[in-house]
């Protein structure tokens, strides 16, 4: 629960805002962490000393659920001039270091980051005739701060999440959001560590997906351009009917889809309903789904099937341009799916209670012949897989929402797999890995000596060998 007052009035840990200049006494009993971001914000609105706040009532270290002990919201009159708008800007307080006594965040020095080292930040445009700035950008940011503590994901620039419901809980088409540095905040050096800002901005399903499907960075600058979607500042409009493509459609061909050809997609990986089958050993009964090996030998595939599995997988190529749904994920918190986070933990941590063996006492086993099983979502994704990330010589990985499951595709570019193309399938206790091979048109590359045709010659024989049966479920 939060209540929205001034900056400057009377309340537990909340003493008014102090600029550089404060007085020392007063300064003194200001924590530091909080002075120093003070700073930051008095620097930008001199003639704002005090802001209306939303304050947690409970703080979060005396057991309360909203991480940030206060978001303070100004207002900015933009630049005309260069189509900025006048708009709210709302600045966080709490995902880094406040305080310095350990009693949210561990203290780890001054030249790392403070607390998870970023502040959230987020600008709305202000709309005609309004007197004070909506909270609910406030609730929006304890949502994302919530998400980062119960995870310990951190967010950086050019990062999506997918939050599938209007921003401020109307029938609003700015559903999601990507993060950007703030334009105008600094990064602020406090007695705890470095602090930087991280903008939320407001954007469309389509553009979610393009940013999914391309990266986030682009995404931004051509919000840039567009005035209406955000302009310089990127400044979220909740009145927007119009995604970018819709009001200029040259962007989706032209910029959207060259950018994956030639960058691919950042989207490393996502959390997903899925499985794998060790179809070289033979089936425990007979609803096992591996019940389609023979004895102890896979069921070999035949020339008909892998060509049709191959034509789907490339018309997947040619037709899903865009995803068809937001990846998946666990860590879920008021709707919240967030892609591309880095984390304090494995990225292949298991919140199960099973017993955790070691790493190097888990040996790899090379496999004759897997059976992969996604469900419609998850296996949606495949082309974007391939497309975006296979054939820039990257990796993809879909890791189990209901274990410590995983499966990763390697390419001949990644390096530190073991996954092999004498081996292309290997496991790693319940990690497996496949090296897939490229399925669309290959690009000539002289290795060895060998021209073009030779290398493609080589290629569809290695696509032989990939004796893959994607279960596509209805689950």
């Amino acid at each position: 629960m939060a209540e929205l007052r001034p900056s400057g009035a009377p309340g537990p840990a909340a003493p008014p805002a102090p600029g550089p200049t404060a007085p020392p006494a007063f300064a003194s009993l200001f924590p530091p962490g909080l002075h120093a971001i003070y700073g930051e914000c008095r620097r930008l609105y001199p003639d704002q000393p005090n802001p209306l706040q939303v304050t947690a009532i409970v703080k979060y270290w005396l057991g309360g659920p909203d991480p940030l002990d206060y978001v303070s919201m100004y207002r900015n009159m933009g630049s005309p001039s260069a189509n900025i708008p006048e708009h709210w800007h709302y600045i966080s307080f709490g995902l880094s270091d406040l305080y310095g006594d350990s009693r949210v965040h561990e203290f780890t020095g001054t030249d790392g980051p403070s607390g998870f080292g970023f502040e959230l930040t987020f600008r709305l445009k202000r709309e005609t005739g309004e007197s004070a700035p909506p909270t609910w950008p406030a609730e929006l940011m304890q949502g994302l701060a919530r998400y980062v503590f119960q995870s310990e994901n951190t967010f950086c620039s050019g990062d999506h999440v997918s939050w599938h419901s209007p921003l401020d809980n109307s029938e609003s088409r700015i559903q999601h959001m990507l993060l950007t540095e703030d334009p105008q905040m600094q990064p602020v050096q406090t007695p705890f560590g470095v602090v930087t800002f991280l903008q939320i901005v407001g954007v469309c399903t389509e553009e979610l997906h393009a940013a999914q499907q391309w990266n986030g960075q682009g995404i931004l600058e051509l919000l840039r351009t567009v005035p209406v979607a955000g302009g310089p500042w990127l400044i979220t409009d909740m009145r927007r009917g119009e995604t970018i493509f819709e009001i200029d459609p040259h962007l989706q061909q032209e910029r959207v889809d060259k950018g994956i050809e030639t960058d691919g997609s950042n989207l490393s990986g996502v959390s997903a309903k899925c499985a794998w089958d060790d179809l070289s050993q033979p089936p425990e009964d007979d609803e096992d789904s591996r019940s389609i090996c023979i004895g102890t030998q896979p069921r070999r595939l035949s020339g008909k099937d892998t060509e049709q599995i191959r034509e789907t997988l490339r018309r997947g190529l040619e037709i899903n341009s865009k995803p068809v749904l937001p990846p998946i994920n666990p860590q879920r918190q008021n709707g919240l799916t967030h892609d591309r986070a880095p984390s304090r933990k494995d990225s292949l941590e298991s919140d199960s209670s099973t017993a955790i063996i070691p790493h190097e006492l888990i040996r790899t086993r090379q496999l004759e012949s897997v059976h992969l099983k996604f469900n419609q979502e998850s296996g949606a994704l495949i082309p974007l897989c391939l497309r975006g990330r296979l054939l820039h010589g990257r990796h993809f990985t879909y890791k189990s929402i209901t274990g410590d499951m995983a499966i990763t595709f390697v390419s001949t570019g990644v390096e530190g797999a073991f996954a092999t193309e004498e081996h292309p399938y290997a496991a790693h206790g319940p990690w497996l890995q496949d090296r897939a091979y490229i399925l669309g048109p290959c690009v000539p590359r002289p290795v060895g000596g060998r021209g073009a045709r030779s290398e493609q010659m080589q290629q569809t024989q290695d696509l032989k060998r990939l004796r893959l049966l994607f279960s596509l479920s209805a689950a």
